[in-house]
């Protein structure tokens, strides 16, 4: 009967549902349990969502688009110009299927990127049921991470494929969406066609950060960009999140004189693996480096939150699937799956998220732990036994 179950879903059609079903029900959920969806205290459950659509019309009217709009929404928005525009294509339905539409995109793109890795098919199953909690819990905060995860992934598989142009898109929108995403233009440097791609990045970037000149002057294009840029400066120094900051933060006191130390050790720590050129060309290296990259992005950003972790989920689970693993990495996995993706949910009682999970970034410590091991695999794996015939590429839960 287990076993049966099992094979049921894992099949790729119900995974597929499942995923599209997610979507739809926490759409829905938002949406229905918001006490006002008027844009105007009370405020929605969507707030992430309605400051998205909001900022296509702070475009067009000229206003600054990073600055508080405390009678419409709370926090500030965070992403370019040019997402801002491409929301408008949204704003004028109402807001239930504005709601659907983005967060089914947000799953599915995820869905169909992880999809294209090099894995086998059951394996890939695995995979998008490990991180579909945290695809739920990104989707109930109806923020754009999955997009991210999507994104970037995505840019590993056209590389794959030998289709630079399109790789060169995907990284200058996830840039576009959330700055970091350009994290991915790295994986240039274990493909040919290296000026192409750089070329077309500059051609894609520099076209794609104009298209707001559709709805507004230059003069005022260039000043949202400056706006953007003072935003973000000055962004960095109001938290420390769900990060390796904020572990050292809670766990030890350390303080804000420490932050360019740790930010200077996390530049040095992402750049190490490169040095590894000997292995630039195998198939598993590049699928560790995306691991790696996926889920360093997340826990050295300043500003991580727990919306932001089915980036990690999706690294962690890449690594981990990528070969059959001991007992000891089983474990890591079921402590990752337990403390990060299952420490946002009711499962534990309050009082543990309120005076345990939530002040000792208890989300953050395990992934922590996992980048470590991947890296570690990284730095000390033999160029000899790094192929995708001796990783079969089908490891287990």
């Amino acid at each position: 009967m287990f076993f049966s179950l099992r094979k049921f879903f894992l099949k790729r059609h119900i995974v597929f549902c499942c995923y599209v079903i997610v979507a739809l029900g926490a759409s829905l959920q938002l949406y229905l349990l918001s006490p006002n969806v008027a844009i105007a205290p009370p405020y929605t459950l969507y707030n992430n969502y309605v400051i998205f659509r909001q900022s296509f019309y702070h475009l067009i009217a000229g206003h600054n688009l990073y600055i508080f709009y405390d009678t419409e929404h709370w926090d500030l928005y965070k992403y370019s110009p040019t997402f801002a525009l491409l929301m408008g294509l949204l704003v004028k339905l109402p807001d239930i299927v504005q709601l659907t539409i983005w967060n089914t995109a947000n799953a599915l793109l995820l869905y169909v990127a992880i999809r294209q890795l090099p894995y086998s098919n059951r394996t890939l199953s695995v995979l998008l049921w490990f991180v579909l909690l945290e695809l739920l819990t990104s989707m109930q905060n109806s923020q754009s991470n999955a997009l991210m995860a999507g994104l970037m992934i995505g840019t590993y598989c056209m590389f794959e494929k030998g289709m630079i142009k399109a790789a060169a898109f995907l990284v200058v929108m996830a840039a576009l969406i959330k700055i970091y995403g350009a994290v991915v233009f790295c994986l240039f440097l274990f493909y040919p066609g290296k000026r192409r791609f750089i070329a077309w990045c500059v051609i894609l970037a520099t076209g794609m950060a104009a298209l707001p000149l559709l709805v507004t002057p230059l003069h005022t294009l260039l000043w949202q960009y400056h706006n953007w840029a003072q935003m973000m400066i000055a962004d960095e120094a109001s938290c420390m999140g769900i990060s390796v900051m904020g572990w050292l933060h809670t766990w030890f006191g350390a303080g804000e004189s420490v932050r360019p130390f740790v930010n200077i050790v996390g530049i040095a720590m992402f750049l190490l693996p490169f040095t590894r050129w000997r292995l630039y060309k195998k198939d598993a290296y590049k699928l560790l480096m995306l691991a790696h990259m996926l889920v360093w992005v997340v826990i050295f950003n300043h500003k991580a939150e727990s919306a932001t972790y089915v980036i990690v989920m999706v690294g962690i689970g890449i690594w981990y699937f990528l070969r059959k693993r001991g007992r000891g990495c089983k474990v890591l996995l079921w402590t990752v799956f337990i403390f990060t993706s299952l420490s946002s949910t009711d499962i534990f009682p309050p009082y543990i998220h309120e005076h345990i999970f939530i002040p000792y970034v208890i989300k953050a410590v395990p992934c922590i732990l996992a980048w470590v091991v991947i890296m570690a695999e990284i730095l000390t794996i033999k160029e000899a036994t790094l192929n995708l015939a001796s990783y079969k590429l089908h490891g287990e839960l």
